[in-house]
């Protein structure tokens, strides 16, 4: 990497990005000792100051000093005095998992760390578990430093610094090595729209931000204005520094349609061909809900060439139809014909008028195939920005079990929410660690106007202890889960979206996979003729067809 604090194993080259600025010292905390070393300006156009120290080495702590204040690094690898404190040089890691050939077949199991077991170590320690449930890869929500010891991680400041309250930069090389040896793949979820509020010190060395555009969230980067060649560099980099530095297996892009970039090149677009470089095998999977299918078309069809997208289309039109909910974006949807629609053309809306967004949204997929698009009936924003956080299994009880019959079965990637297989109830809250009293104010304001008498206080410490999963596992649905991921793998391992979906008395949707296999979800009662025997229901349904069916879901083989 060609910024930040670079070690040889002799001395560390150090260079930061400040065009704003004419005189850039580095301070470096040594044996007890604080030295003020000036760095040098390598070129006047571009503003980069640069300067290699002799045995500065792994362990020892600097800053950059500008204007008589210290700032921490913009491409530091660790803080571990938080983003306020001083960066730190992190030496090489032994790595051991090069039998590890990368993700043939992704099963997601998404995880906030926090909340899951902790820190890197507690989910080290699960790895076993999530191997015998069948996953191929998990997850992990925004892991660069953020403000406090906890947060969902999507309000980081520091995109190269891995959050010193889970465990820093060793203890996550070390989760990735472990995985790997397991058998387990690991995709990183990143932040590029924007950039937290507290710690954020970009804007004291340059331009990074823009002018232009903004998010609810926080400041967006500059991707196509002065100096942006840069800030694209920053980016970039980081994308590839996950991938060659940490091992891991792919990236997760945050909201997309939050990037704003009119260059001729999309910053999407450089991304990818900078990670598949570094990795061919490497997964890039976007979040958008434009409902478009440029960021995955080739570029021979004007498209970024990501490898997947989310597909909330699929998530909306299950979660209407099992709870009756209709607030929000769920104003859209609630009938049969949508999720069967979802689960045939992925997207629902696809230039249809939504009613919801008071437009027409939307583009058809065409002939893409299913390992394009990652499907689920619950993740991080759709429980946690509930005004309960409550999970579908809170909402619905048993009802819940027909979802995984759905996603998982689909012709599509499908992604598990950690807990959900085996039932957990324990609510997933938002919830933040600030100190700045004047964005603590603001966040409190801003969710009691939001939540209303839903309101939990985000910075208080019990609403994250609410949120950490229970681990009282439900055997019975645990085997659900377990039998569905098999089934995945052994019956239905293609990505052919060539499935006939049937809907049946407005009350069930009948999915025929590989010409003999019936994948059936009923919402309400009804009968069926298709003459099968059952491989696993839920309870309620039949053991055989014909028949009256109740509500749930079955896999059945055609007789």
């Amino acid at each position: 990497m060609d910024i930040g604090a670079n070690f040889d194993g002799k001395s560390t080259f150090f260079r930061v990005w400040a065009p704003y600025n004419k005189e850039v010292f580095l301070v470096l905390y040594k044996d007890g000792e604080r030295k003020v070393i000036k760095m040098e300006l390598e070129d006047e156009e571009r503003g980069y100051f640069s300067v290699e120290v002799d045995n500065a080495k792994p362990g020892d702590m600097y800053t950059y000093m500008i204007g008589g204040k210290e700032y921490p690094d913009p491409a530091s690898r660790f803080q571990p005095e938080g983003v306020h404190g001083k960066s730190q040089i992190i030496g090489d890691f032994s790595w051991d998992d090069y039998n590890w050939k990368g993700i043939d077949f992704p099963i997601i199991y998404e995880l906030h760390v926090g909340t899951f077991e902790g820190d890197f170590e507690g989910v080290k320690r699960k790895l076993d578990y999530l191997k015998e449930l069948g996953v191929t890869a998990i997850e992990l929500m925004p892991v660069h430093q953020f403000a406090g010891n906890r947060n969902w991680g999507y309000d980081g400041v520091l995109l190269y610094a891995v959050q010193n309250s889970y465990g820093g930069p060793q203890k996550l090389k070390e989760l990735v090595n472990e995985a790997h040896k397991k058998g387990l793949g690991v995709i990183l979820d990143v932040v590029y729209n924007h950039v937290g509020p507290e710690g954020n010190y970009l804007s004291v060395f340059g331009p990074y931000f823009s002018t232009r555009y903004k998010t609810p969230w926080g400041p967006i980067f500059n991707f196509d204005e002065a100096y942006s060649d840069e800030v694209r560099h920053y980016v970039v980099q980081n994308a590839v520094y996950w991938i060659k530095e940490y091992h891991v297996d792919g990236l997760r892009l945050d909201a997309v349609h939050s990037i704003f970039d009119n260059s001729p090149k999309h910053i999407l677009e450089e991304i990818r061909d900078a990670v598949k470089e570094a990795n061919p095998k490497a997964l890039l999977i976007a979040e958008s809900d434009l409902n478009d299918p440029r960021i995955i078309l080739p570029k021979d069809k004007c498209g970024y060439c990501i490898d997947a997208q989310w597909s909330d289309d699929f998530h909306h039109s299950l979660h209407a139809l099992l709870t009756g909910e209709r607030d929000s974006y769920y104003a859209d949807f609630g009938e049969i014909t949508q999720l069967a629609k979802a689960i045939k053309d992925v997207f629902v809306y696809d230039g249809v008028y939504s009613k919801f967004r008071k437009k027409t949204h939307g583009r058809q997929v065409g002939n893409l195939p299913g390992n394009k698009f990652v499907v689920y009936a619950q993740n991080h924003d759709q429980v946690g920005n509930r005004k309960d956080g409550k999970r579908l299994i809170s909402l619905v009880g048993e009802k819940a079990l027909i979802a995984p019959f759905l996603y998982i079965l689909s012709p599509y990637i499908p992604m598990i929410f950690m807990g959900e297989e085996y039932g957990e109830t324990n609510p997933f809250l938002f919830f933040t660690d600030f100190t700045d009293p004047e964005i603590i104010k603001g966040l409190r304001e801003g969710r009691k106007r939001e939540l209303g008498e839903y309101y939990y206080d985000p910075q208080d410490y019990s609403t994250f202890e609410k949120s950490k999963l229970s681990w009282k596992l439900d055997e019975r649905i645990l085997s659900l889960y377990k039998e569905l991921i098999r089934l995945r793998k052994e019956l239905f391992n293609d990505f052919s979206r060539n499935v006939d979906v049937k809907i049946e008395g407005n009350a069930c949707i009948i999915i025929r996979r590989k010409e003999k296999y019936l994948v059936i979800a009923c919402f309400s009662k009804t009968h069926l003729d298709p003459k099968a025997k059952s491989i696993i229901t839920t309870v309620g349904m039949p053991s055989s067809l014909p028949g009256e069916v109740s509500v749930g879901a079955g896999v059945y083989e055609e007789l």
